[in-house]
């Protein structure tokens, strides 16, 4: 399993004092029992009246804090994510951090042609395959949007492009109960049935709330669908600050604490211990432009809240990363990306997604990805720490060079020299002369090559036959749902 138990204590990012925490606990506490919320589904109204809670009309809840207490301490500390051949890769928990893509963009820039264009399910196999071969990227989500698949399929056959691209655990997106059943079938046809899903996680179920305050049909069906099978749900709202929640940071982080541990209570009341992922994805709505920005301070403050709240709750959490405003990979891309990345990192968010996105989520760029897979390895390294003893402190070389003397042909350095010393793939480390020799390319352009060369020559290894041949069965006779 990658990525142990990193950041080290001093590397960690603070942000909330206890008494912040407390009070923005409270606050959520106090719009649970207080204010309530609506939940439009008649059999987990019935469970949460049964349970203790208030049901005022049809649907408004108002549940006591006992049962989010309660939810808190059945609910999983960590989750273990295993990829496609049943090696555990991911432990989600703790300060561990993983990165992985987001789902269903609908634009794409084009690496051979470099124009933005609209995105097609040959994107999302390509996504796959291009972060099967990045050792950096961790999991992955469809990238693109299916554009020439019925809309009611599209997430079926995004799947099945998705196993067959990469061993990489998954992170879903589905329309109902319906295509979720499907992928819970590929699942079980991996590992040999329900039972061996449920011991070794494959993917994760990407689910929300719609703020303010209520809590869809589809949204509560796959929550519980979830929970009865025992795949890891994600249940993260994303209230939207001067809109669909407080524009105050504190207020958008209570509200949405609120919103994720109101999903908790209902999940561990189906089934106590089923793994479950806290979140918030608090987009900012800009007053000037009417824009909602994934990377304005304001949500970077209110993303760091709610992952400090993660780790106070001791739940895993739903994070980001990798993400920037700008409409093309430029400097506002690299600094915004990078940005996020290292804030989740020090701040020890779980599993964070969106690496790639563009364009307030709206555009995809293979060329970031492999940017900000570059990013994290550097930062990897340094935020493993250093240890401290006397051959890394080099006594024994320093007095054996003593003054005036150099260090290049030491015993030391050459047994040091390869592992101290992180190496780039694409950033620039030669001087003008020679990165002019080499074409003089920008970052940008040298992140297309190598994303171009990976789709060239890298290849996932393929299913078992008679998985592939299942796989196919399920997604083929998959029939939607009339509408």
């Amino acid at each position: 399993m990658t990525h142990g138990d990193w950041p080290p204590s001093r590397c960690r990012l603070g942000f909330l004092t206890d008494e912040d925490k407390d009070a923005i606990y409270a606050a959520a506490l106090e719009i649970a029992e207080h204010v309530g919320m609506r939940v439009h589904h008649g059999e987990v109204v019935q469970t949460l009246r049964a349970a203790g809670c208030e049901v005022v009309g049809d649907d408004l809840v108002r549940m006591p804090r006992h049962l989010i207490e309660q939810a808190r301490s059945t609910a999983p500390a960590t989750i273990v994510m295993y990829d496609r051949e049943g090696r555990a890769v991911m432990e989600l928990g703790g300060y561990r951090s993983y990165f992985g893509t987001g789902s269903d963009l609908m634009n794409l820039y084009d690496l051979d042609t470099r124009e933005r264009r609209k995105s097609a399910l040959a994107d999302v196999a390509g996504a796959a395959r291009l972060c099967d071969a990045l050792d950096n990227i961790d999991f992955v989500m469809s990238s693109a949007y299916a554009h020439e698949i019925d809309p009611h399929r599209a997430y079926v056959e995004e799947f099945r492009a998705m196993v067959a691209n990469t061993t990489k655990p998954i992170v879903v997106t589905a329309e109902g109960l319906a295509d979720l059943s499907v992928m819970f079938e590929i699942g079980c046809a991996l590992r040999g049935g329900a039972d061996g899903l449920a011991d070794k996680p494959y993917f994760v179920m990407y689910g929300q709330p719609s703020s303010p305050l209520e809590h869809p049909a589809d949204s509560m069906d796959k929550l519980l669908f979830c929970a009865d099978t025992g795949i890891p749900a994600i249940y993260s709202p994303a209230p939207l600050a001067g809109a669909t929640a407080p524009i105050t940071v504190a207020g958008h982080i209570a509200q949405g604490v609120a919103e994720s541990l109101f999903g908790l209570v209902i999940h561990q009341l189906r089934k106590p211990g089923a793994p479950f992922l806290f979140g918030i994805g608090p987009a900012v709505l800009d007053m000037a432009t009417a824009q909602s920005s994934y990377n304005a301070p304001e949500y970077l403050m209110t993303y760091l809240g709610a992952i400090e709240m993660a780790r106070w709750l001791d739940l895993p959490n739903w994070g980001y990363g990798g993400t920037s405003d700008a409409q093309l990979v430029d400097a506002q891309a690299g600094m915004e990306a990078a940005e996020l990345t290292l804030l989740s990192m020090l701040a020890g968010s779980n599993l964070n997604h969106d690496v790639g996105y563009l364009d307030f989520g709206l555009t995809g760029a293979y060329e970031l990805i492999v940017i900000v897979d570059e990013f994290i390895a550097m930062n990897r390294r340094l935020l493993a720490g250093l240890h401290v003893d006397r051959d890394s402190l080099g006594l024994d070389t320093i007095a054996e060079v003593g003054p005036g003397g150099d260090f290049l042909g030491t015993r030391h350095t050459a047994k040091h020299m390869r592992n101290v010393q992180w190496r780039p793939t694409i950033l620039n480390r030669k001087g003008f002369e020679r990165w002019r020799e080499d074409g003089g390319f920008d970052l940008r352009e040298k992140a297309r090559r190598k994303a171009l060369d990976l789709l060239a020559h890298h290849q996932p290894p393929p299913l078992p036959t008679a998985a592939a041949v299942a796989i196919d069965a399920l997604v083929d006779g998959f029939a939607a749902p009339e509408q």
